[in-house]
């Protein structure tokens, strides 16, 4: 979840690290959830008093689709694994009698 105040960042120009440090200090307060990123001051500051919201809603559905995405890919990787043929018992064919004394 990190990634998308990072980029917001990196893209502004601003230390991403230093914000990174600033916005987990700010979430560990009381209210710490409303604590983003203002890019024109390049500081850390409390959205909703400016009028930057960003629905809970939206967030869950985000994370809820890429699980979701991540499952079925693995699902159809199961299904390719199992469809691959299988080598027969005894290895290689024409293996058959060597090594063996006459």
């Amino acid at each position: 979840m990190e990634i998308v105040p990072k980029t917001l960042a990196e893209n502004a120009g601003l230390e991403s690290i230093d914000i990174l440090v600033g916005l987990r200090s700010a979430h560990e307060q009381t209210k710490g959830e409303v604590w983003g990123v203002d890019v024109p001051s390049g500081k850390i500051a409390d959205m909703s008093s400016k009028g930057v919201i960003e629905p809970l809603r939206v967030k869950e559905q985000a994370i809820k689709s890429a699980a979701e995405a991540a499952s079925m890919i693995l699902r159809i990787d199961d299904v390719i694994a199992s469809t691959k043929p299988k080598e027969p018992k005894g290895g290689p064919p024409g293996g058959e009698g060597m090594g063996e004394e006459y």
